[in-house]
């Protein structure tokens, strides 16, 4: 069967994919996918994310170690900017660092540390930029970043150092409870979700590990403990 005319490309390719399988015309939504949508299921959970507190953040911490990020632990978000100015300190940078305009760290009292915070779209080159998570994932060590007005993407590879605010309430166990966190708080989807894992970094050249290869050469991150009353 022939496409009509101005068929686009989409079109003829679901056509032919249509006809491989011996389906004519669109078949309906199988009703299994409509319910599927309607009350999601949960995938299989491996044992080693099925942890409750203080193992939870004890394997996050352990798996971001391992994937090369640094993390230091704070008593409350109060203590950010201090712990900013402590990282460019170690480093040798500038007192210095880029928050987006909608950023939650824009509130912070950053006299406090000392450090000069421009508030505006990470450059490429950015020494320092900061970012919050909307959660960790603890199977893997992974950062959950969303996007949006507080967290544009281009943050997430730009800088030269990421560093990333992580609340302790917001750790998970895997990726998929992400997605199950984001239904109940009554949350939309985002256009992107950023997973990162350690800094960025590549054995593409003569199977030699080259960090920043395609972003920031070093993720820190800013864990902020539960229960501080922050």
């Amino acid at each position: 069967m022939g496409m009509p005319p101005g068929a686009s490309g989409r079109d003829q390719v679901l056509a032919s994919v249509r006809r491989a399988l011996g389906r004519k015309g669109e078949a309906p939504e199988p009703e299994a996918v409509t319910a599927r949508l309607a009350r999601p299921q949960q995938n299989t959970i491996p044992m080693r994310a099925q942890l409750q507190q203080p193992e939870l953040t004890e394997l996050f911490l352990s798996m971001a170690a391992d994937a090369q990020a640094t993390v230091v632990r704070l008593p409350s978000r109060e203590r950010v900017p201090a712990a900013v100015a402590d990282f460019c300190r170690e480093h040798g940078l500038s007192a210095q660092a880029v928050i987006a305009p909608a950023s939650p760290l824009a509130d912070l009292d950053w006299s406090t540390g000392g450090v000069a915070v421009e508030t505006r779209a990470v450059r490429s080159g950015d020494p320092v930029a900061l970012a919050t998570a909307a959660a960790g994932i603890a199977e893997t060590g992974t950062l959950a970043l969303l996007s949006g007005p507080e967290n544009p993407v281009t943050g997430n590879f730009l800088p030269d150092n990421h560093l990333v605010v992580l609340e302790e309430r917001d750790l998970l166990g895997t990726p998929e409870d992400l997605w199950a966190m984001l239904r109940e708080r009554g949350l939309p989807l985002p256009r992107t979700v950023n997973w990162i894992t350690g800094p960025s970094r590549s054995g593409d050249i003569e199977m030699t590990m080259l960090m920043g290869a395609h972003g920031p050469i070093r993720l820190h991150i800013l864990f902020v403990d539960a229960g501080s009353g922050a």
